[in-house]
């Protein structure tokens, strides 16, 4: 019975994974590529009480939210990478915006495999 059980909990879950809307599929491929540096942001982060514009950061960047106090950007700057960590509060609003398109797709999901990352180099010192 248990094996049963175990067999229909694997099928549903790979048909239920099968159900997912076009712009689901789009936005996974979508935070991919940012997370691999190919997607042109802008974030921009604006204090509401001040009305000021606090920090803006351009460029190729990955986007993590963090939790409630802090949040991290970092951005590929030709073959270096750039990381910058924000405080949050209740007054300070974040958001990003895609400056270029992007040629995903919403029919297939990208997966990417990067063997470095599985057989990393050692760093001898």
């Amino acid at each position: 019975m248990r094996k049963v059980l175990a067999a229909f909990g694997v099928t549903a879950t790979l048909i239920l994974a099968g159900c997912s809307s076009d712009s689901d599929v789009v936005n996974e491929n979508l935070n991919k590529e940012a997370d691999n540096f190919k997607v042109l942001r802008r974030v921009v982060f604006y204090n509401a009480i001040l009305d000021k514009y606090i920090l803006s950061v351009e460029g190729y960047c990955s986007v993590d939210p963090g939790n409630n106090q802090r949040m991290t950007v970092t951005c590929k700057v030709g073959n270096e990478k750039k990381r910058k960590a924000i405080g949050k509060s209740d007054n300070v609003l974040w958001f990003y915006e895609q400056l270029q398109t992007s040629g995903v797709s919403a029919k297939h999901y990208k997966v990417i495999f990067k063997p470095s990352v599985i057989i990393p180099e050692p760093e001898i010192r």
